[in-house]
């Protein structure tokens, strides 16, 4: 398989289909070693079923294990973090991973758990998970979504499962986009599998899933991700660490010189256009905050909408790292916690979020009537 290659299968049997594209790509002829240590790396950002659109479907990481280990590889590993907030224990156990490790005798390797060390990442020191280093041959299993600070998250955005929760943290108060470039300089990706069966085109967490029954492989991020900038009706330099990362040498994010191979004609199908998250950022005032707040947030938000209180609030909410020790009126998370209002937790769930800010704006709603 080349670099410039992607392809591209449609399906409902995800195990199968993901045998097949392997044999199509010749996996088993890229890792060659039967020696070397392959990681596996999922998306387990939460505890949540991949039916909703958040996490790597189980059935494509079985497939992935069933082609190698019947082509003699067995020195396997899965190795996931969760999201600030959430135990990728959980995640594991909800996602069916602790029975697909079981059942392939395959570790999985927590890497919220692990130590950590510092490494250059062309000229950006980063602190990475240690587990990494002994991994020889790594296959990144992300699923195609969106996401509510970055716009799309896939290839690129999903090696920060492989920091540590200081690291992810760090990442938000550095504006994402430039260390995730560096990231993926520091850290190989030697093939990707990409889960678009069902993925929420607003949310990382999932939530809204879209079905398109889709998985796609190649062996170039940069290029992946530019891929699903087109298919959400984005333009590449709309999500600056694609860019960044191809200028690291990281990969190509030229898709002229791509060749995109669809398997079947049910592949080549369009991804409806979806912008809730950018009628709802209007309500926020977002300085640094972490994924899982964030992410948390926006859903909240939209309930409000469904409910018909999201126009009756009469301020922005505050919500983000850049807001420790400064006032203000309405926050969200710990980090807000001078404000006169503020959701409590580090992160707050959205149902949390939800009923707190309903709550606000039902009793302000109240006073001003009063008045």
């Amino acid at each position: 398989m080349e670099l410039n290659q992607i392809y591209v299968k449609s399906g409902t049997d995800y195990k199968e289909m993901t045998i097949d594209l392997l044999k199509l790509c010749d996996l088993a002829g890229l890792i060659r070693d039967r020696e070397k240590q392959i990681g596996i790396k999922p998306n387990l950002v939460s505890p949540s079923d991949a039916s909703l659109g958040g996490t790597t479907h189980p059935q494509i990481v079985e497939g992935i294990i069933e082609y190698l280990q019947e082509r003699g590889f067995q020195k396997i590993v899965m190795l996931e973090g969760s999201w600030v907030g959430d135990k990728t224990s959980d995640a594991c156990r909800v996602c069916g991973y602790d029975r697909i490790s079981e059942k392939y005798k395959v570790p999985f390797w927590d890497t919220k758990k692990e130590a950590c060390f510092s490494k250059d990442c062309a000229g950006l020191k980063l602190n990475i998970c240690e587990c990494v280093k002994k991994i020889d041959f790594l296959i990144n299993v992300p699923v195609l979504k969106g996401h509510c600070q970055t716009k799309i998250t896939c290839a690129l955005k999903n090696m920060k499962g492989l920091l540590p929760d200081k690291e992810k943290r760090r990442f938000h108060a550095m504006g994402l986009h430039k260390p995730i470039a560096h990231l993926n300089a520091g850290i190989h990706q030697d093939f990707i599998v990409v889960d678009n069966i069902c993925g929420d085109l607003d949310f990382e967490d999932g939530g809204n899933p879209v079905v398109m029954n889709r998985i796609m492989a190649g062996r170039d991020p940069v290029l992946i991700d530019s891929l699903v900038c087109h298919m959400l009706h984005y333009k590449t330099d709309e999500v600056p660490y694609i860019i960044m990362a191809e200028k690291l040498g990281v990969g190509s994010a030229d898709l002229s010189r791509a060749e995109i191979i669809y398997c079947d004609e049910q592949s080549d199908r369009h991804v409806p256009r979806s912008r809730k998250v950018v009628e709802l950022q209007d309500a926020v005032n977002e300085v640094e905050s972490c994924s899982a707040c964030y992410g948390y947030l926006i859903p909240a938000l939209e309930m409000l909408k469904n409910d018909g209180l999201l126009d009756k609030l009469d301020t922005r909410i505050c919500i983000g790292q850049g807001f420790r020790e400064k006032t203000g009126l309405l926050g969200v998370g710990a980090c807000t916690c001078q404000f006169q209002y503020y959701v409590k937790g580090c992160p707050p769930t959205e149902n949390q979020i939800y009923e707190y800010l309903k709550e606000y704006i039902i009793n302000n709603t109240k006073k001003q009537q009063n008045n």
